[in-house]
Parts: structure tokens; C-alpha cells; sequence
């Protein structure tokens, strides 16, 4: 169970990089999807980091409670 938060944590993190990338790719042709992409970024970097929050939580239940 802890490895696949772990897995899908990492997983929105790779979002997020490429939505950066798509992001810096299309600033300068197209600003409308660019701005799709800021939004795709933000979103992806806050699921990492609450995900990574709750994973962490959950792992120190799980010490506590054994």
C-alpha cells in the first residue's frame, strides 16, 4: 500500500515537469494553452505535496500503532 502512494506521489510530480515544459514551449506561439499548462503545473505540484504529506502521515500511524 505504501508503495503505490509512493508510485502515484512521484507519478504527479512527472505531470508537473512536463506541463512545465509544455508551458515554456508554447509562452511564446500560444498563450492561451500556455496558461492551461501553468494551471496543470500548480495543480499537479500541490497533489505531490499532499500526497507526500498524507503517505508521511499514514507511514507515522502505522510506526505509532505497532
Amino acid at each position: 500500500m505504501i508503495k503505490i502512494l509512493r508510485y502515484t506521489e512521484y507519478l504527479y510530480l512527472v505531470i508537473a515537469v512536463i506541463s512545465f515544459y509544455k508551458l515554456f514551449e508554447l509562452w511564446n506561439t500560444d498563450r492561451d494553452k500556455s496558461y492551461m499548462f501553468v494551471f496543470f503545473a500548480l495543480v499537479s505540484l500541490g497533489m505531490f505535496l499532499f500526497r507526500r504529506n498524507y503517505r508521511k502521515k499514514f507511514e507515522q500511524r502505522k510506526r505509532d500503532n505497532n
